[in-house]
């Protein structure tokens, strides 16, 4: 077993909200290697790229297979895994698509009649010459006896899929309710930089009428267990549809706190990934504003509006030329407008993209530490696992949870991409699920992607002591 110890050097600058504000916090800053400590060891390994890890009533990791179109069940004593479901239809191409979120109903083993698990997952609406992707959500109820999920229900279909920006969180509420992440598709971003961006875009009456869920892109759903939109959904422009929350670009990161407070976390452009606490009916933001509405190394280039040239025609430029119409953040409004808890990372407008790389995490899963008996200082902390920084970022929070108050620590630290997270009950051992491929950062903070251990489970423990 190898230490690891909570030391960090922070090498870009960090905005968190304080009181409203944004407050800059100078980096570089150091972290002293003093307690907590941890212990760490692999605990399953051939994972085909895990999305969710959630700890389970049976004291299982229960694991979605994005790539590997399945569900499994892991011990965390020795690594074994058992196949609870497979979805062999499952569409899976690029590096976000396949067998995404997955949900267990709080009352799953109690003996209530409530065995369910809830799942999403990409699928080719016709199946062809022609790739039309879509994403659904299922119902599937899991067999003790057997160790298996079956009985297969729809929940819903048809939801806004493609391939970038997908994403894919899945939770269950407080309230009984399904809580879902849509990216914006990629839209206005590279290959699809032709392609409107939605995110601020939103379904009208008759588009909801009809089941036509295709102005969901850049949205947090709210949905009853069954499909169907909650009576109490946020009224948005005149329109109750399932859109709970709108403005993200592609959230791949959502938790509740005890109080019902949802908590969620998104990639930035090549700067501000976000983290929001979500307000029913909240704009937030995306794309003409990314982080705090600060002018600062942000720009909303909109390259499907390129006049006169069409922007099909533009080629691959690094930045915008004359032709696409670009706004200041500051030059946008909304009354509705909600800005982060804290970015990663803020920084100025002569910030060099070209020498030093995009200037984000790359957000993955999120979850929040609460245990007061727990690892010391902790309390009252969101975790944040980082896909190109190889790392879980903790951020600690005020007692309300209203805002950030400190420069987030970086812990865990591993030559590898963390999808997501999940705590054991008594908050004293974490697992993480790392990606199979792509960019990370090593131990000297290079760029690389060759993973220490791809497709895995890793296990973080306290070493109460140490």
């Amino acid at each position: 077993m190898s230490m690891i110890r909570n030391a960090v050097v922070c090498t870009l600058g960090l905005v968190v909200a304080c009181g409203g504000d944004a407050t800059v916090v100078d980096e570089p800053v150091v972290v002293a290697p003093a307690t907590p400590s941890f212990t760490s060891r692999v605990v399953a390994t051939g994972l085909g790229s895990p999305w969710e890890v959630v700890w389970g009533p049976d004291d299982y990791l229960w694991v979605t297979e994005r790539a590997g179109k399945r569900i499994v069940r892991v011990n965390p004593m020795d690594g074994s895994q058992t196949v609870a479901h497979e979805i062999p239809e499952a569409y899976q191409a690029v590096r976000q698509d396949g067998v995404l979120g997955m949900a267990l109903h709080p009352e799953l083993l109690e003996g209530t009649g409530h065995d369910l698990v809830y799942v999403a997952w990409n699928y080719d609406i016709d199946p062809g010459d022609t790739v039309d992707v879509r994403t659904r959500i299922q119902r599937l109820t899991y067999d003790p006896a057997s160790s298996t999920l079956g009985d297969v229900v729809e929940v819903i279909s048809g939801l806004p899929a493609h391939d970038d920006h997908l994403g894919g969180r899945l939770v269950f509420g407080s309230d009984a309710k399904l809580y879902f992440s849509i990216g914006d598709q990629g839209a206005n971003w590279q290959r699809n930089r032709c392609n409107s961006n939605l995110a601020q875009v939103l379904p009208s009456t008759d588009e909801v009428a009809r089941g036509d869920w295709s102005k969901y892109p850049g949205t947090i759903l709210r949905l009853n267990l069954d499909g169907s939109i909650p009576d109490d959904n946020p009224i948005i422009d005149g329109v109750r549809s399932h859109v709970f929350t709108y403005g993200h670009r592609n959230p791949q990161g959502l938790v509740f706190d005890a109080s019902g407070r949802l908590f969620e976390a998104e990639h930035g452009p090549s700067t501000d990934d976000e983290v929001n606490r979500l307000e029913a009916g909240g704009n937030y933001g995306w794309p003409d504003v990314a982080g705090y509405q600060d002018d600062q190394a942000y720009e909303y280039a909109n390259w499907s509006a390129s006049a006169p040239t069409p922007c099909g025609e533009l080629g691959n430029p690094r930045d915008p030329p004359e032709s696409v119409p670009s706004q200041m953040e500051s030059q946008w409004s909304h009354a509705d407008f909600k800005g982060p808890l804290a970015t990663f990372f803020t920084v100025e407008n002569d910030y060099d993209f070209a020498a030093n790389g995009a200037a984000t995490v790359a957000p993955g899963g999120l979850d929040l530490y609460t245990q007061a008996d727990g690892v010391p200082g902790w309390a009252d902390s969101l975790l944040l696992a980082s896909l190109t920084r190889g790392a879980v970022y903790r951020l600690m929070l005020s007692p309300d949870h209203s805002r950030v108050l400190d420069t987030p620590t970086m812990e865990f630290k591993s030559t590898n991409r963390y999808r997501d997270l999940a705590i054991r009950p008594d908050g004293r051992v974490f697992y993480v699920a790392t990606d199979n491929e792509g960019p990370t950062r090593d131990a000297a903070d290079e760029s690389t992607r060759e993973l220490a251990n791809p497709g895995a489970i890793l296990e973080f423990s306290y070493a109460e002591g140490r």
